[in-house]
């Protein structure tokens, strides 16, 4: 609620500040982008989407890897102590 509300006092329209908030769920993504919002005086709305897009990839890229290093650690395992074959 305060990256919408912090949008909406800045000036940009409500179903603009609903869909950049909506789509930013994380508190984390969320003070990213209301830390974007407060080095400029006024965004473009262009540039708040953008700057949406880069943080919602980059926290897809985060679970990519975080995803492949729980892969990586099962392998790592598997190679160790071979099938669990229950004996």
């Amino acid at each position: 609620m305060q990256l919408y509300e912090m949008m909406l006092e800045m000036g940009y329209p409500e179903p603009f500040c609903k869909i950049v908030s909506g789509e930013l769920r994380s508190d984390l993504a969320q003070i990213r982008m209301m830390g974007y919002l407060s080095q400029y005086s006024q965004a473009s709305q262009e540039q708040v989407a953008d700057e949406m897009l880069a943080i919602l990839s980059d926290r897809d890229a985060w679970i990519k890897k975080k995803q492949m290093e729980n892969n990586q650690q099962k392998w790592n395992r598997f190679l160790a102590e071979g099938f669990d074959d229950g004996k």
